[in-house]
């Protein structure tokens, strides 16, 4: 590679051409590709996304200018950039660099960006911070067209327009967030980006009347003067500009020297701007450009090689049966119908399915009042974007004890994306809403039997499970409200209270104890629970969640005073665990057979 060894930092990057940046921007395609097919992360929002990453840090200066990135995944040239080319080989590995930006790695990551819809609310903030300590850095926040879909985004855009602080936005538009986009926003931004027939067409224009001898540059006066009357015929109703804010675009994506063009003509703005970029995503790798959905994110070579089912796959199987009967049937993605394996369900049932965007708010409430009007609602969501929500699964759901039902997917420790995306808080946070029913199925064949079981439950229910099931075993124990199933006896008096499939998976490797898979973490089984609280037994509960509110510190409640057995409780610790695989993050937080061994040693 030609300029993949010169070039590790923006400064080295200002001293190319535009020639060679073009050259350059194939290089990192091709690195990019190469390490994410052995590290796994996301591919096709990357590969679109090269060019315009060249041009801002060519253009701006970064660190002194903040890059707020939204949602972050697409920051991969970004880090390459900024003196970390060199460590992009341990991407999303343990003691690598993350797969989003993130403050404590580099000075040249702003921000934190995990969860979608937060850069414009982050960069006000920034700008803001700046002008009132009379500073005069550039903020550039770059958002995405799906990122749009999300209200956080218009909440930040009201503020953005009433305060005209100063700020870029880069709107970067691949007609995708992780699936397709979905809904008005969508339509809206399509015609924008028919207008670049427009922006194409006057360009040229000028160019040529500005040739003209004597009177070349009073015609472009005076066509400048009557701009807005023809684009406002062009193009009307332009939300940004009706909210105070300068709509410049759309502009090529992939075409460096006028994105530097246009970026520079912007710098040091006393306004905000929004800038529209079109992008390809998943440009460079024909599959990807051609399936970005598939190749938005790409497991590990060692992910690809385990031979797991699939708890997400069981879901559309699942909902696909049940739409024969149930005629009420309502199923809800944000944004990840492809991840929550509803890709046949919708196809099968378009009807049936909403896809709402990246809003899970919304999606909540929306579910809620299907319920309230005599709908079966599933919401199907990864456990860390549901956290989003919370106010609306209290509000709106359980509040009122709406028969909401929650399919929480990528449930506890998720390994390669980190710590923006970990699942280990729903337990407890779900625990807390009044009326809520919180199961965690141990495998596969009992995820099956309590979604079946979830057709007929009249209240709020949430169902949480990671991505994958390790192992089946042999029981189908009847789903009973609130009851757990004894899976293994012993004469000792050692008793592990295993909360999910990761968790059941581990007692069962202990020999010569008790096993209770817990089924229902909320209602408790008092039932058990009151039958073990004698002297001289030994609990032990574990749980893929937080220590803080989770399933062992509801049992230990429920004990209070009058626990006379002795009790440990195996959980994540408080402070956020960084591991980028799920072996190791759970044997940091004591969750493995090695701990629980040591444990029982320190009792027997």
């Amino acid at each position: 590679m030609k300029f993949w060894d010169k070039i590790n930092s923006p400064s080295d990057l200002k001293q190319l051409n535009i020639e060679e940046l073009g050259l350059y921007a194939e290089e990192i395609r091709q690195k990019i590709i190469e390490t994410v097919n052995i590290r796994g992360g996301h591919l096709a929002s990357n590969l679109g996304i090269v060019e315009l990453t060249l041009a801002l840090h060519y253009v701006f200066d970064c660190p002194t200018d903040k890059f707020i990135w939204d949602v972050g995944h697409q920051c991969y040239t970004h880090k390459i950039l900024t003196e970390r080319r060199d460590l992009f080989a341990s991407l999303r590995a343990n003691d690598g660099i993350s797969g989003f930006p993130s403050p404590s790695e580099s000075k040249y990551d702003a921000f934190l960006a995990g969860h979608s819809s937060t850069s414009l609310s982050a960069a006000l903030g920034f700008a803001i911070s700046r002008d009132r300590q009379k500073q005069s850095n550039n903020v550039i926040a770059i958002i995405g067209d799906g990122a749009l879909t999300g209200g956080m985004a218009y909440e930040a855009l009201n503020q953005i327009g009433e305060s005209q602080s100063g700020m870029i936005i880069v709107l970067n538009d691949n007609k995708m967030s992780i699936s397709e986009n979905v809904g008005a926003m969508s339509r809206y931004l399509n015609k924008l980006r028919l207008s670049g027939k427009y922006h194409t067409l006057k360009r040229n224009v000028k160019k040529a009347v500005s040739a003209l001898p004597f009177f070349g540059d009073k015609l472009v006066y005076a066509m400048d003067r009557g701009k807005n009357k023809l684009k406002s015929l062009i193009l009307s109703n332009k939300i940004f500009e009706s909210l105070g804010i300068r709509y410049l675009g759309p502009f090529d994506g992939h075409d460096i020297q006028e994105l530097i063009e246009i970026f520079s003509s912007v710098q040091n703005t006393d306004k905000p701007v929004l800038i529209h970029v079109c992008t390809e995503k998943g440009r460079g790798d024909f599959t990807a450009q051609n399936n970005p959905s598939k190749f938005h994110g790409v497991g590990s070579i060692a992910e690809k090689d385990k031979n797991e089912y699939s708890f997400s796959s069981e879901v559309g199987k699942f909902l696909l049966k049940a739409a024969e009967t149930e005629e009420r049937l309502a199923v809800i993605t944000a944004a990840m119908r492809d991840g929550t394996g509803l890709k046949f369900f919708a196809e099968k049932y378009p009807d049936l399915f909403y896809d709402v965007g990246i809003a899970e708010q919304h999606a909540v409430t929306f579910a809620a009042a299907l319920a309230a009007s005599g709908m079966k609602p599933y919401f199907a969501v990864y456990s860390t974007f549901l956290q989003r929500a919370f106010d609306q699964v209290l509000h709106d759901v359980c509040l009122q004890k709406l028969p909401v039902r929650f399919l929480i997917d990528r449930s506890g420790a998720v390994g390669a994306d980190g710590k923006t995306h970990q699942g280990i808080y729903d337990l407890s946070y779900l625990s807390l809403m009044p009326g809520m029913t919180v199961c965690t199925p141990k495998d596969i064949p009992e995820f099956i039997d309590i979604l079946q079981w979830s057709l007929d439950f009249n209240r709020p229910l949430a169902i949480r499970y990671p991505k994958s099931c390790s192992n089946i075993y042999n029981t189908n124990a009847p789903i009973v409200m609130g009851k757990w199933e004894k899976l293994k006896t012993s004469d000792n008096k050692i008793h592990i209270l295993a909360a999910g499939n990761r968790m059941v998976d581990i007692a069962q490797s202990i020999d010569d104890v008790n096993v209770y898979n817990t089924l229902f973490i909320k209602p408790l089984d008092i039932d058990v629970l009151n039958t073990l609280n004698k002297k001289g037994e030994l609990i032990i509960t574990l749980e893929d969640n937080v220590l803080q509110g989770g399933f062992g510190q509801s049992v230990r409640s429920y004990y209070g005073a009058s626990l006379h057995a002795t009790l440990e409780t195996v959980a994540h610790p408080d402070k956020i665990n960084d591991n980028r695989d799920i072996e190791s993050t759970l044997e940091r937080s004591g969750l493995n057979r090695e701990n629980i061994l040591r444990i029982i040693k320190k009792y027997t």
